[in-house]
């Protein structure tokens, strides 16, 4: 069995492709949605992930101010920046890039926050929405892999998904999202961490695999049954090459995997797009 590919790209853009009438509705009301960004320092990186964000928020419409704050900013100063977009009604969404330096807290940041505005979904107001099935912004890559496995019609209500990871940006909201009571969720999840001896004898049962884990390799062939669906949302680097969860191996025992490059990124992108727009509209 060579597994089939889930590239993200495709999904994404139906999600874009969705949001822009709504855009448009917005615009014709008289508001421009706008998404703030927050850099802190110069790290290259951090810096090339907000300008693909402002680029694809100007492909769509929307307004994206930007304050990019020196690298030895205090806590006090960031809090200000962040209270200044709080309160400004042109900015519906914003997000402070993480990481930042080591002076800054940026839990302590991230609660300064206006839940409302909090794009990523990771402010504990919303972590606590999420976990109460309240409305408010999902975080990211978890909500991108929901529509990912969606897309594609891999079933998952009443499935078996294991999850290789529990931290607070993507193993644990995830858990908390796929067991939610709709058509593409409703799931058995189970999640797995450093803590469980076996977590082969658990990888092996399940109908969906999510590693969330950012150790290269992780999932191996012999951790996965035939037929499962395996998504690689964890990632780490050796220099500049990206590295995947998922050992090569992978691809020949799933029925259904994502690629190393292309997979759920685009997803997590086009989420917190929609994130924006849905602040956006809750407002207007």
């Amino acid at each position: 069995m060579t597994a089939r590919m889930l590239p993200g790209g495709p999904v994404a853009e139906a999600v874009l492709a969705e949001l822009k009438p709504r855009i448009a509705a917005l615009v014709a009301a008289g508001h421009t949605p706008g998404l703030g960004t927050i850099l802190v320092g110069d790290d290259p990186a951090s810096a090339g992930y907000i300008r693909v964000k402002q680029e694809k928020a100007a492909e769509l419409g929307l307004n994206s101010p930007h304050l990019h704050l020196p690298e030895t900013t205090t806590q006090a100063e960031l809090i200000g920046a962040i209270r200044a977009f709080n309160d400004d009604v042109s900015v519906d969404a914003m997000l402070v890039q993480h990481p930042t330096p080591p002076q800054i807290d940026f839990d302590g940041a991230l609660i300064e926050m206006d839940p409302d505005k909090d794009v990523d979904g990771l402010h504990p107001t919303n972590m606590g929405r999420l976990a109460l099935g309240m409305r408010g912004p999902v975080p990211c890559t978890p909500a991108g892999i929901e529509a990912l496995l969606a897309y594609y019609e891999i079933p998952v209500s009443g499935r078996s998904v294991c999850i290789l990871g529990r931290g607070t940006t993507l193993g644990r909201p995830l858990s908390l999202l796929l067991t939610q009571k709709r058509p593409t969720a409703n799931a058995a999840v189970t999640v797995v961490h450093t803590g469980v001896v076996d977590m082969a004898a658990l990888t092996r049962t399940a109908d969906v695999i999510v590693s969330a884990a950012g150790v290269p390799g992780i999932v191996t062939a012999d951790m996965v049954r035939s037929g499962a669906a395996v998504v690689g949302a964890g990632t780490s680097f050796s220099g500049k090459k990206l590295l995947s969860d998922l050992a090569d191996d992978v691809a020949e025992k799933a029925a259904w995997i994502t690629p190393r490059l292309g997979g759920v990124g685009p997803m997590t992108r086009a989420m917190l797009l929609r994130n924006a727009v849905l602040a956006a509209e809750k407002v207007r």
